[in-house]
């Protein structure tokens, strides 16, 4: 009896190993074992099934990594828009001004009846004579008695007093005039978007910047690290992401009347999936991950789970990147990495991460055996107890 009892285990631990050993061989596990997502060769095999038209699958080279990126990277303010010293504020229609003139005495010009009250004539003194605060027209002229009309249009404060002092040269005695802004209206930056305040932001000689445009604002609404800052200066509009214009002063450009500045708060993300530390949709930053962070910050591959030849991006690439500048619209691609290769490494800190990337690792052949392994087990287990309780 004890023989025979002996024979049944033997019997049944050799079917499970003769079982193991035929499925090790052909190298794939029954349908019905569940897996947590596709296998390297099952993704591999997409092209070839034809149920989504168009997939392609590409290899990922150090080559190919660069000109993704280079293809991704936002234009540098400080190539696209002119910054150098702070600019010469000029006058421009809707300007509130103020002249005021001097005469040497004896005032030949100017008496005591049209003297401004709070600046009195006093003898041996020069009179000091304030006219009437004035907008500048539309056509760019303002009036000065005995100079007539004056263009301000697109001149400086001194190059307009220069001007009405030579007007009023033989008509009053030794005049000296003087310009002030009362009110800028037509120097101004508009700020928008994702800052606490949107406003006008009048320019002044001092010569502002692109970073003094969002304090003005109030500053940014969101975490710096995920808004973008839009420029348009008349026809030409360009994007950098708010931290690299922080981190790098030659992007924090000088203003000009007319600019345009918009905060943009992207709100976007990629998703990891498969044999990862953690499976999650995470937030991409505005001046972007490369596949490298991304895997970190999603726990890293897991050591017995993950198959380093299937690493894979799942994208919707720009046609135009991928089929020739003529193409339109996006291609499905998924991208592959063989982290087998040290040097593949190099080529995940340069390959970017965008907007809706899908990162998925695959399970290693290993792992789906051990998994099946460890089913056959659990089965086989209960006949093994009920024997031991039979002897």
């Amino acid at each position: 009896m004890r023989v025979e009892k002996h024979l049944s285990k033997l019997g049944e631990f050799s079917g499970v190993a003769a079982l193991c050993l035929v499925l090790t061989g052909c190298g794939t596990m029954p349908s019905w074992i569940s897996s947590s997502g596709a296998s390297r060769e099952q993704v591999m095999d997409l092209p070839k099934e034809g149920r989504i038209e168009g997939i392609k699958l590409v290899d990922v080279n150090d080559a190919l990594a660069r000109k993704l990126a280079a293809s991704k990277v936002l234009g540098r303010f400080s190539d696209v828009f002119r910054s150098g010293p702070a600019n010469r504020y000029v006058i421009g229609p809707g300007d509130i001004l103020d002249v005021t003139i001097w005469e040497s005495p004896p005032a030949m010009l100017f008496g005591a009846g049209v003297m401004d009250p709070t600046k009195p004539p006093m003898p041996g003194v020069s009179s000091a004579v304030t006219f009437p605060q004035q907008m500048v027209s539309a056509d760019g002229t303002i009036t000065v008695p005995f100079a007539g009309h004056v263009a301000v249009d697109g001149r400086d404060t001194q190059g307009i007093e220069n001007d009405i002092a030579r007007r009023l040269k033989g008509k009053a005695n030794n005049p000296q005039v003087m310009v002030q802004v009362v009110k800028n209206n037509s120097a101004n930056v508009t700020v928008v978007g994702e800052v606490t305040n949107n406003l006008q932001m009048p320019l002044t000689p001092k010569g502002e910047h692109l970073l003094d445009a969002i304090a003005a604002g109030g500053g940014v609404k969101e975490a710096v690290s995920r808004v973008a800052v839009q420029l348009t200066r008349g026809k030409v509009t360009s994007t950098m992401a708010l931290e690299s214009i922080i981190r790098d002063p030659k992007q924090n450009v000088s203003l000009e009347p007319g600019d345009v500045v918009t905060a943009l708060f992207q709100p976007e993300s990629f998703s990891v999936l498969g044999a990862t530390g953690k499976n999650d949709e995470m937030p991409l930053e505005a001046q972007g991950i490369s596949l490298a962070q991304a895997l970190a910050r999603a726990g890293g591959m897991i050591d017995n789970r993950a198959d380093a030849r299937g690493v894979f991006i799942f994208r919707f690439e720009d046609a135009k990147l991928v089929d020739g500048r003529d193409a339109k619209g996006t291609v499905p691609i998924v991208y592959q990495v063989d982290l087998r290769d040290p040097s593949s490494f190099f080529v995940t800190q340069n390959f970017p991460i965008q907007d809706r990337d899908v990162i998925y690792v695959a399970n290693s052949p290993e792992a789906e055996f051990n998994k099946f392994l460890r089913l056959v087990i659990s089965v086989a287990a209960p006949s093994v107890t009920l024997n031991k309780a039979l002897d």
